[in-house]
């Protein structure tokens, strides 16, 4: 059933934290609500210390779990994420923080505003000015006060083209009815966050009806972590104790491991693959780089 929402950070509320699983990584990791809901409160209360805040905008850099935390958390605060940032954004008026891979960071990768936070994931930086990500997201606080946005609010910009709240959803919406998409369906994104238009389909689609993510890029970092007393089910931040990687303890196939489940229709943001039965989803019908509001 689809959730009734005005913005998405509801999507994030006490309430929805439980053991359903909501996220499968490139891995073949799962994670569930309960990790995500603490994961996404955590990284909006370390993102403020960056002074991210309604109305600003974060370059959030990775197609994994951690950049996913990274856009959830700026969508908390109220401000607007642009996804897989290009390297110049010197010329940003709004840039308040870039979350990205540390090796991308220390190689001077992007041209950033003067001012601009920059945070840091995956080994320690080195490099003076640079904030850990992964180590500032795990001594967070596990708890979010409630916010008041508004539905006209920025979630998802592209550089050009800001999408707000009331936008993304009703894109969402139609999306899941369109396609049919129930809860534990699974959506598997092949294609680059980059795109609003992916991100919508591929994340916050899946999240609005109770479907799964399945990530098939590339793995950003380990998401290993204490979630504290009111955090997750274990130290790997994921369910169960092997990792769901199956009984000889390997991590597998992201694509196996989603065919063995014969109770998930199975949809692709992308070309199905050899042999894949699925229903694939084309992220351009919603337009949403047309869109700016």
């Amino acid at each position: 059933m689809t959730a009734h929402v005005a913005t998405v950070d509801e999507l994030f509320t006490r309430e929805r934290r439980d053991e359903r699983t909501v996220l499968v990584d490139a891995t073949g990791r799962d994670y569930d609500a309960h990790w995500l809901c603490t994961s996404a409160w955590k990284a909006g209360n370390f993102l403020r210390h960056a002074g991210v805040r309604e109305g600003v905008t974060v370059g959030v850099a990775g197609n994994g779990p951690v950049a996913l935390l990274a856009c959830f958390g700026a969508t908390l605060l109220g401000a607007t994420t642009r996804p897989n940032p290009p390297a110049d954004l010197a010329d940003e008026t709004n840039l308040q923080a870039i979350v990205a891979p540390v090796d991308e960071l220390e190689s001077d990768r992007y041209e950033l505003p003067r001012g601009t936070s920059m945070l840091g994931y995956g080994e320690k930086p080195e490099t003076p000015g640079i904030k850990h990500f992964d180590a500032g997201l795990w001594s967070e606080n596990p708890s979010f006060p409630p916010q008041s946005l508004s539905p006209e609010t920025g979630l998802l910009t592209d550089g050009s083209h800001t999408v707000s709240h009331a936008r993304a959803l009703e894109s969402a919406r139609n999306l899941i009815d369109e396609y049919e998409i129930e809860a534990g369906d699974r959506v598997v994104v092949r294609e680059s966050l980059s795109d609003v238009e992916v991100t919508v389909a591929g994340v916050f689609a899946p999240l609005l009806v109770g479907a799964v993510t399945v990530l098939e890029g590339a793995a950003d970092t380990d998401t290993d972590g204490d979630e504290g007393e009111d955090g997750d089910r274990g130290e790997d931040g994921n369910r169960g104790e092997d990792g769901n990687r199956g009984e000889d303890g390997n991590e597998g196939d992201v694509r196996e491991q989603i065919e063995m489940d014969e109770h998930a229709t199975l949809y692709t943001i992308s070309d199905a693959t050899a042999g894949e039965s699925a229903t694939q989803i084309d992220p351009t019908e919603l337009s949403l780089s047309d869109r700016t509001s």
